[in-house]
This record gives C-alpha cells, structure tokens and sequence, in this order.
C-alpha cells in the first residue's frame, strides 16, 4: 500500500480539494479489499445502515448500491477502515492533527445505473469543519463509461453548508451557486487499486454507468478529531441522537473511532 503522500500532492489538494493516487494498492491488496468488501455487502443483505431494516428507495437507489460502516459488521472491512496509515493520509493532506471515521461506504454503480449529480458531502454530514476528507478506492475500473468521479475544482474554497441531494437532476447545485455554472470540471478515471481523496466540501458528481459491469468503490469519509454535534442526524443512531446536544464532542470510539493523532508518534 502506498501511503506516503508527497508535497506536491498535499499543495495540490488544498489548492484544488481533491488529489488522485496512482496505485495506491498492490495486486494482492485490491484482491483483499475486494472480498472483504463483497463479503460484507453479502452479510449486510438489504440493509443501508447497520441498524435500519431499509434500503433506498426511488431514483437514488438506482445511482449505486450503498452500504454504511461496514466496519461496524465485518472484521476484514474493520481491519482495513481502521488502518492508522489511511488516517495519516488524511490527516498529512488535510493538514489536522487527528482523524476520525465518519462513515464508510461501499458504493457499487450496478449496470446501467443512473448518473449521480453533483453535490457537497460535509452539508449531510453532522458536524461542520471545513478540513472533513474522504477517500474512494477503486474496486474495478472506473471510467469515463460505467461512472468515474468528476471534480469542480476550487469549489471547496467558497462553499457553504448549502446542498442539494442526490436527484434526477446533474445541475441542481447550480442553483445554489451559480457562480460554479462555469467551471470546467476534471474527469478522475482511476485503474483499480488507485484512489482518490477529496475534500468535504468541494463539489463531484459521477458518471452514470453505461456497461453491463458493476464499478465498485470503497469510501470513507473522515471527521478532524474535536469537532462537536451540529443537530443533524446523518448516520447517527435513534440512541446515540438521544444523548447527544448540539455542541457535544463527537468522540463516541464505538461510533468514530480515533484512527490517527500525531500525538501518538510524538509519544514514541
């Protein structure tokens, strides 16, 4: 696994909220995460969420199959999602002291599945920091044909917590920020094994598939460690909403756990 990330690649993340590793995985490390991957959406059925006997439903549910913290119901998965040296990556491009796990996300663009329209993620997300990343690993071959990830570069520099969700309609976002209308968007086509990190706030959309092939995707979106509770329920459980005020810490290890914090090599 390559997870040293370059200078070159920090400045370019942060200039334009996204960053693109070529092989970030080995051969026989895309193999592993490509069962542990498949073997928890088996496990998981129709179940979205852990703890919610429900699947999506209408037009979203034809954008892509999506299955959250598989950590949470697979040991192979946890033991991939909770690898310090992901939460280095994260915390070394967005420049934080410490990463959490938001949630992870197998998202499989089944064929002939609908396009997903641009959007923002932090906006879904509940709590609100402007360094919240993720990364999206490909599984197969993503590509201009069966849905790779497009990027609006910059974006993330004057979003708001203003979004739209994912529906029929490419340009909803536009709506919101007209002043995005005409920026040129950069096509991440990406080999399997390679990834790809992006900020929470910088706008991506993707392709709908157009083969009769699956394009698999395994993401994680990350939270800085100290950000606190902003009202919204996200993925947050009926229990854990209940002993939760806007303001509290979101430091629940049974939730988000801690993957990484530079005090922890300032302490060897």
């Amino acid at each position: 696994m390559r997870t040293e990330v370059t200078q070159e690649e920090i400045e370019f993340y942060r200039e334009n909220g996204f960053v693109i590793i070529r092989d970030f995985l080995t051969p026989e490390e895309l193999e592993e995460w490509r069962e542990a991957v498949m073997e928890a959406v088996e496990e998981r059925g129709s179940r979205r969420f852990p703890w919610l006997d429900k699947d999506s439903e209408g037009y979203y549910a034809r954008v892509f199959k999506q299955r959250v913290n598989l950590w949470q119901t697979n040991d192979r998965v946890k033991k991939l999602m909770l690898d310090p040296r992901l939460g280095k990556m994260a915390a070394d491009l967005a420049g934080v002291d410490g990463i959490r796990i938001w949630h992870d996300q197998a998202l499989i663009k089944e064929p002939w599945a609908n396009p997903t329209s641009w959007h923002l993620d932090l906006p879904y997300w509940s709590f609100d920091s402007r360094d919240a990343i993720s990364i999206w690993v490909a599984l197969d071959d993503a590509t201009l044909e069966n849905g790779c990830l497009f990027f609006l570069p910059g974006t993330h520099k004057t979003a708001r917590l203003d979004n739209v969700g994912i529906g029929p309609n490419m340009a909803d976002l536009f709506e919101i920020y007209p002043e995005w209308k005409n920026i040129e968007p950069v096509a991440a086509p990406m080999k399997a094994g390679s990834c790809s990190f992006h900020n929470g706030l910088v706008a991506h959309a993707a392709n709908a598939n157009m083969t009769p092939r699956y394009r698999r995707a395994m993401t994680c979106g990350y939270m800085p460690d100290g950000c606190r509770f902003n009202g919204k329920p996200n993925i947050l459980t009926p229990e854990q909403l209940a002993r939760l005020k806007v303001g509290d810490l979101l430091n629940d290890e049974s939730q988000n756990p801690l993957i990484y914090s530079r005090s922890w090599e300032r302490k060897e």
